[in-house]
């Protein structure tokens, strides 16, 4: 198949830059549920502006690209090792132009292979079918999302909601519970995949799986069918809203699958996804690999998304520019909108393990400074210098054990990312005078547009460029005040009220 290999190039291409059909109109639907002024709207807004700026500039819709995950249908005689070495080539060269993250860590040493290649990545998944063609399809799950996948075993307490016995009705309940804790952490509104059964791998597999399946279909089980749209309705309920701000919108689609078990488990198992739902699919000739036909594409589907400018610019805004002063940021309050302007610099979760034990490299002082949790796309252009691909905000939570001490340690007066952070980190910021600020998850060409130059990376050697220390210089890089310097979070306050709204739920008949 001597095509098979440049079909796997686009179907990477595509699936990075290109939402397909349902899941277009799912978030299309949800726009203007809330107000276009509210801190929902502000992000329904920057949501779809970025899917548009994605597609225009055939770059990723999100710079964490995931685990590339590979679901083949092949006939019978098909050269599946030959398949899996053109797939791993495409692969390769995807991330050589920047379609893909490198995300390929090794477990123990940290070391990013720089290639998205490693020991079982990416993740393919070939099984045989009757039909002549061949089908790949394609899932690009970030590691936020990801992250908060949960599986239950049942019989089991289930916060809020109480017992859930091994029936439709603690099946219900644990999968509202997984809404509920996925906050904003998961770029809300999402999309979940639930597997019924099985073992505790077969489960989550199933649980992916549903996310293969159109946003539009219908069960073909009627009592599944009931309950994804009762899951529906009520996880709209909650109030967590778009990016967890508070808001009408919390699921775009939910898909219940089920397998048999073994008496002595139960399993319940939910894989989360973002609203940044990149899955597509082909249908390819056997003979030389060309594509005949995409999956998930639909006549009439709406190609542009935009319904607004994202985070408009109404002169209110607060600006900041490193470095700032605690008197500017004690003046902030939940709710501001912040503007950043100048300096700023990337960390995640292995500069924040590093600068615990650590100093940073000699003559680098950000006293006053910005950090931002972010690992961006970066591509190297003919003059040898780094420009920004993608560069959307990382989920926040994950560096909740350093971030005080490293506020204290630095002297920092802003962290930015998303999904907000923990009681011990807004300790610090009311500590030390410093704020937590939410950009939009997902939104990563919105937010590279904002970023005028790399001035300068550390640790990219020792950590691969996700990881590493990018500095950056930006302009208008919009923000929202989500923790303040006086012991307010919102992520706090939703996740209070949103839990006494699962509790309410629960008692109903």
């Amino acid at each position: 198949m001597k095509q098979f290999r440049d079909s796997m190039i686009a179907l990477i291409t595509e699936t990075s830059a290109n939402l397909p059909s349902d899941v277009r109109q799912a978030i299309a639907d949800a726009v203007g549920n809330d107000a276009a002024d509210s801190r929902a709207g502000l992000a329904m807004s920057a949501i779809t502006l970025n899917i548009d700026m994605a597609v225009d500039g055939l770059a990723p819709v999100c710079q964490d690209t995931g685990m590339p995950t590979f679901f083949v249908h092949a006939p019978k005689g098909a050269d599946l090792l030959a398949m899996k070495r053109d797939i791993e080539s495409a692969i390769v060269e995807a991330t050589r132009t920047g379609k893909l993250r490198p995300n390929a860590v090794d477990s123990l040493t940290g070391k990013n292979s720089g290639n998205n290649l490693g020991e079982h990545v990416p993740v393919i998944h070939f099984e045989p079918w009757g039909r002549d063609e061949i089908e790949v399809k394609l899932i690009l799950k970030g590691g936020g999302c990801e992250n908060k996948n949960i599986q239950y075993s049942l019989p089991a307490e289930i916060p809020g909601l109480g017992r859930a016995a091994r029936d439709l009705d603690g099946v219900r309940k644990c999968i509202l519970h997984a809404v509920y804790q996925a906050q904003g952490q998961g770029c809300s509104p999402g999309f979940i995949g639930v597997g019924i059964g099985g073992d505790r791998t077969s489960g989550y597999d199933l649980a992916k799986k549903q996310l293969l399946r159109s946003v539009d279909d219908t069960n073909s089980d009627a009592a599944l069918a009931e309950l994804e749209a009762e899951i529906l309705e009520k996880a709209n309920r909650l109030n967590i809203g778009p990016m967890g701000f508070a808001g009408k919108t919390t699921l775009l689609g939910c898909k219940i699958g089920k397998s048999h078990r073994v008496p002595a488990s139960f399993f319940v198992s939910v894989a989360y996804n973002c609203w940044a739902y990149r899955r597509l699919g082909v249908i390819v000739d056997p003979q030389e690999g060309a594509i005949t036909e995409w999956q998930y594409r639909y006549p009439g589907e709406i190609k542009r998304m935009a319904r607004g400018a994202g985070i408009p610019l109404t002169g209110r805004e607060v600006v900041l520019t490193a470095p700032v002063s605690e008197e500017t940021i004690r003046s902030l309050k939940v709710g501001d909108i912040v503007i950043v302007d100048g300096e700023m610099h990337t960390g995640r979760d292995a500069f924040h393990h590093y600068i615990m034990h650590h100093d940073l490299p000699e003559g680098l002082d950000i006293r006053g400074g910005i950090i931002y949790h972010c690992g961006p796309v970066m591509l190297k252009n003919e003059a040898g210098d780094y420009q920004v691909v993608a560069a959307g905000p990382t989920t926040s939570i994950r560096e909740e054990p350093y971030q005080a001490d490293v506020i204290e340690k630095l002297g920092l007066r802003a962290v930015i990312g998303k999904g907000g952070m923990g009681p011990k980190t807004l300790a610090g910021l009311q500590k030390h005078g410093a704020v937590y600020l939410n950009a939009i998850g997902g939104a990563a060409q919105y937010y590279a547009k904002c970023i005028e130059k790399v001035t300068g990376v550390d640790f990219l050697e020792e950590m691969g460029v996700p990881e590493a220390m990018w500095h950056l210089q930006v302009k208008a890089f919009p923000c929202i005040v989500t923790m303040d310097a006086h012991g307010n979070s919102l992520h706090q306050q939703v996740d209070e009220e949103s839990f006494a709204m699962l509790e309410s739920i629960g008692k109903e008949a």
